[in-house]
C-alpha cells in the first residue's frame, strides 16, 4: 500500500480557504434570493439561463448543460418553477423528442426583479474586497481549475455574447 500524497502546508491553507468559500458563498446567495425573491440560487440560475436565450426557451438537455447540472436536478427545479408559473415545459416541436423549458412572461419578470439584489450580493461577497488585478487573477485561477476539471470544455461559464 502506498502512502497517500498529502497536501503541502500551502495547499492545505489554500484548500481550507477555498472550501470555506464553497460553503459560505452559496449559502449566502441562497439566503438572499430566498428572502428577497422566494427563489433558490439554483432556481434563479435556471431562470437566468432561460432569460439569456433569444427565444427564452431551451431543450431540457441544453438547459442542464448551460446550468452545469445534471438533467435530473434541472428537471426537478423546472417542475418547481412550473408550479410557480415561471416556466412551462412542452414537447420539442422540431423533432417531437425531448422537452423544452420556456420562460413565461411572469418568469422573465421574476428573474429581472431578482437580478439587482442578486448582483449586489455577488458584488458584496466576492468582488467587494478585490482590486481589478485580483479580479483578473481570480478569473485566471478559475479558468485554470475549470480547464483541469473539464478538459473538453463542456462546462458553460461565459456570458452570452450580444447578437449571438
Amino acid at each position: 500500500m502506498t502512502e497517500p500524497r498529502w497536501l503541502s502546508d500551502s495547499e492545505q491553507c489554500a484548500w481550507r480557504k477555498f472550501a470555506a468559500l464553497m460553503t459560505v458563498v452559496p449559502a449566502a446567495l441562497d439566503a438572499q434570493l430566498q428572502r428577497d425573491s422566494g427563489l433558490t440560487h439554483f432556481g434563479y440560475w435556471v431562470l437566468a439561463m432561460l432569460s439569456e436565450d433569444p427565444d427564452r426557451a431551451l431543450r431540457m438537455s441544453d438547459l442542464a448543460a448551460r446550468a452545469n447540472a445534471s438533467p435530473s436536478r434541472v428537471s426537478h427545479v423546472v417542475a418547481r418553477l412550473e408550479q410557480q408559473g415561471w416556466v412551462r415545459r412542452q414537447r420539442a416541436t422540431s423533432d417531437g423528442r425531448g422537452n423544452v423549458a420556456e420562460l413565461t412572461d411572469a418568469g422573465y419578470d421574476k428573474v429581472v426583479a431578482a437580478a439587482p439584489g442578486h448582483v449586489a450580493k455577488v458584488r458584496d461577497l466576492v468582488f467587494g474586497g478585490l482590486t481589478e488585478d485580483q479580479v483578473r487573477q481570480l478569473n485566471e485561477l478559475c479558468t485554470a481549475v475549470l480547464a483541469h476539471l473539464d478538459p473538453e470544455g463542456t462546462l458553460t461559464t461565459a456570458p452570452p455574447q450580444p447578437g449571438a
